[in-house]
C-alpha cells in the first residue's frame, strides 16, 4: 500500500472557505485503477502561528498506481484550476508519500 499525504496550512479565518472547497470539487480518483480512499483531514488551529493544518490522505495499491494519477487527465482536471482559488494558503502545500512496511 502507499500512502500520499499533502499537508496544507490554511490561515485563520479560511477554513470554511477551503472545506468547502475539497468538498465541492470532483477528484475522480475513483475512475483510476490502484485508487483505495480519500480523507480530508484537519489538524490543530495553531493560534500563535495564525493557521489551521489540514490533510489530504490517499491510499493506493501501490506507489505506481500513485504515479500514474499524477500523470493522468485527471489530476490534469483535479488541479487545472488551483491557481485561481481564493483560499488563503500559507505557503505552498507539503507532499509527503509513503510505503506500507506493515499493516493490518
Amino acid at each position: 500500500m502507499y500512502v500520499a499525504m499533502n499537508r496544507f496550512k490554511i490561515a485563520i479565518g479560511s477554513e470554511d472557505q477551503f472545506e468547502a472547497m475539497w468538498k465541492g470539487r470532483d477528484s475522480r480518483l475513483s475512475e483510476l485503477p490502484g485508487f483505495i480512499s480519500f480523507h480530508l483531514l484537519k489538524g490543530k488551529t495553531l493560534e500563535e502561528e495564525g493557521y489551521t493544518l489540514y490533510a489530504s490522505h490517499t491510499l493506493w495499491e501501490n506507489e505506481e498506481a500513485f504515479t500514474a494519477w499524477t500523470k493522468s487527465e485527471q489530476f490534469r482536471d483535479a488541479h487545472k484550476n488551483a491557481g485561481e482559488r481564493k483560499v488563503n494558503y500559507l505557503g505552498h502545500p507539503e507532499f509527503e508519500g509513503f510505503n506500507s512496511i506493515e499493516g493490518a
